[in-house]
């Protein structure tokens, strides 16, 4: 994918209006797609913690870039002459309602703690507001290079001729533009691998059905979309050649909370030798999570199974419903974890935090030449 010739305005999300004072959110309104592609805007904290918390806007690096977004909100609400200590006990009070929106994806929390910890290296006489929001637009820069990283990176695994599964949405959608999954489909396919994907619908929400199969078909990318019940008889068959999904958290030993479906996605592939990747950023590498068991896993709605997108009922009124939205998948059944910084294998445990340090160290050489002390 040539992200040069993009729309910077039709990146999933973005600041519109100039300065941080007078400017606001925008992004795609997601819940209307495939049938409209429509933006809505947000000026608020609350407002952004209900865009994230009703899924207008998903996917954890785009979710990220949200909440680096709403923290610019929360810093011009600053008396200018506010002390350092009150600008980071308003930043504190924004972050603890955006990390509460949405509990699994920790690049929600990561956004809003590398906004406090700036805050907190910010010297008083500068405009927060000012401060947060060029981070903030160097967060959502970051997204796309790092997804183009990715892309390239995750390529290397994908063969010629492969016909590749992948679940849930993990594209432009699902991040500031490329996407971690799917850009390595789109790179593979602009390579002239000539590939296929198989799209699971992905339920309760359809983000496979709705969102993937919107984003493919637009990039012209050979697919079928596939019932989530289909995989197995496919890889039983012999039609699948690797198995690609994105993650909301990856915990320090290599376990992943990804979209519900990933789970037994992974185990009938390790049965038919059919390797699998995850392709995330390291934002996405949570080192003070030590195992899966660990990771908070959200629990939605009864009406996300009980009806088709809050349109015709499909079950009886009154029936009892479990609705976790994600999976943890034991790093058993992990082939290797594709960051932007290269393709991390087992142990889990020494790669992933290599990848994550090296990350963090670059944020922090930038904030120094900026400088932030």
């Amino acid at each position: 994918m040539d992200v040069s010739t993009r729309d910077r305005a039709l990146r999933t999300v973005f600041w519109e209006g100039g300065n941080a004072r007078s400017g606001h959110i925008k992004l795609i309104d997601q819940p209307k797609l495939p049938l409209a592609l429509e933006h809505v805007t947000c000026e608020t904290v609350d407002g952004a913690c209900a865009c994230i918390r009703d899924m207008v806007i998903r996917g954890a690096p785009a979710i990220g870039a949200m909440a680096g977004y709403a923290m610019v909100l929360a810093a011009r609400d600053c008396d200018a002459s506010a002390s350092v200590a009150t600008r980071v006990e308003t930043l504190r009070a924004a972050k603890a309602k955006l990390d509460a929106s949405r509990p699994t994806a920790v690049n929600l929390m990561w956004a809003t703690r590398r906004m406090v910890e700036l805050t907190e290296a910010t010297d008083a006489s500068e405009d927060l507001a000012e401060v947060i929001l060029r981070e903030a637009e160097a967060l959502a820069d970051e997204d796309v290079a790092i997804n183009i990283a990715m892309a390239k990176h995750g390529a290397e695994v994908v063969q010629q001729g492969a016909n590749i599964l992948h679940i849930c949405n993990t594209g432009c959608l699902a991040t500031v533009d490329v996407g971690t999954a799917l850009g390595v489909i789109y790179e593979s396919f602009h390579q002239g691998k000539d590939i296929h994907a198989w799209v699971c619908e992905t339920r309760p929400r359809l983000q496979g059905a709705r969102l993937s199969a919107w984003e493919l078909m637009r990039e012209k990318v050979p697919m079928h979309l596939i019932a989530d019940s289909a995989a197995g008889l496919l890889m039983h068959r012999g039609k699948v050649d690797v198995v690609l999904y994105g993650a909301d958290r990856i915990a320090a030993d290599g376990w992943v909370a990804n979209k519900i479906g990933s789970l037994p996605v992974s185990i009938v592939a390790r049965e038919h030798g059919i390797p699998v990747y995850v392709v995330a950023p390291t934002s996405t590498i949570d080192l003070e999570v030590a195992t899966g068991a660990d990771i908070p896993i959200e629990e939605r709605g009864a009406e996300e199974v009980t009806s088709l997108m809050g349109g015709n009922r499909t079950a009886p009124e009154g029936v009892q419903v479990f609705n976790p939205a994600f999976d943890v998948v034991n790093p058993k059944y992990i082939t290797g974890i594709v960051t932007e910084h290269g393709i991390c294998y087992p142990p889990f445990t020494k790669s992933l935090r290599a990848v994550k340090e090296t990350a963090e160290k670059a944020i922090r050489a930038r904030w120094s030449s900026d400088g932030a002390k």
